[in-house]
């Protein structure tokens, strides 16, 4: 009985022994912890990629490399770019990537994590200048920035897959001026806001001229088609009227011949009116006449 419990005390012994071992990358006993990948080496090549947990090992024979599992954060030194309007800015940024294939990490960067960052950085930035040196300040600083970290994340994410880098974000920190350089840039900025106020005020004053002269053109046109047809309702009711009066005073042309002299005198003789013309004036003639014939003792 004795010895069984001997014989486990050892075997509990050495399990943790291993374990421990396993935790110092040494003994059979290789332990990936959570955030971790570790790749186990034979003879230099690669044989096991592990996964968080417990693996086993040939002492002595196979290696046993640790790489950090989780996204990593890199930040890059501002470097000046000029933009494609000729302006000069100083631009930072920084990368989220992490190591997404083991194997091909450690072939591409034998050397370590140091050389992976290097070569990181050093793509992020031809990137940056090639991407930003395509656009205005303008749009860096406004217009298309978004646009513009979009199509940096995507050229980097391709260039460093053969590398087994993963890239999760790439963003701008930081577009400032050069020291120095504000007022001139802001004098240019100035002068080109002046000139496309002039330009638009010049084109919306063009363009109200055709509006009002379209307009009063409109409205030439349309006065003229009133009046032309206020002509012909005009002559078209004088016609009737003329035609009633006719149907109206056929019948008994003197009596009608009577009417239209009342009305004439009516119109052209009122209070205070001098009339200067011969008793046997036409215009006078039924003054004189009674049923037709003349009064008696009229000139």
């Amino acid at each position: 009985m004795r010895r069984i419990i001997i014989a486990l005390v050892l075997l509990g012994a050495i399990s943790v022994g291993a374990i421990w071992a396993g935790q110092l990358g040494l003994g059979p006993v290789v332990i990936t912890r959570e955030g971790e990948q570790k790749i186990i080496l034979f003879l230099g090549e690669v044989r096991q990629v592990t996964t968080p947990g417990a693996t086993l090992r040939l002492p002595f024979v196979e290696n046993v490399e640790t790489f950090d599992s989780r996204w990593l954060y890199l930040k890059a030194e501002a470097l000046p770019i000029q933009t494609k309007d000729g302006e000069l800015l100083q631009v930072d940024n920084y990368v989220i990537w992490r190591i997404g294939d083991d194997v091909k990490f450690k072939k591409s960067f034998p050397a370590g994590m140091a050389t992976a960052y290097d070569r990181i950085d050093r793509i992020v930035r031809d990137d940056v200048r090639e991407v930003i040196g395509r656009h205005t300040l303008t749009e860096v600083l406004k217009g298309e920035r978004e646009a513009i970290m979009t199509d940096i994340a995507s050229k980097t994410r391709e260039k460093v897959a053969e590398y087994g880098i993963a890239i999760a974000d790439i963003r701008i920190n930081r577009t400032e001026l050069p020291p120095g350089t504000e007022e001139s840039v802001y004098a240019r900025m100035k002068t080109e806001r002046q000139r496309l106020a002039r330009k638009n005020r010049a084109e919306g004053e063009e363009r109200g001229r055709k509006i009002r002269a379209e307009a009063e053109r409109d409205a030439r046109v349309i006065v003229a088609n009133a009046k032309r047809d206020a002509e012909i309702l005009r002559g078209e009711g004088d016609a009737e009227a003329t035609r009633i009066y006719a149907e109206a005073f056929s019948p008994d042309p003197e009596f009608y011949d009577f009417v239209r002299s009342l009305e004439a005198y009516r119109k052209t003789i009122g209070g205070g009116t001098t009339l200067v013309l011969s008793p046997d004036a036409e215009f006078f003639r039924f003054f004189d006449r009674i049923d037709g014939e003349s009064r008696p003792g009229a000139p």
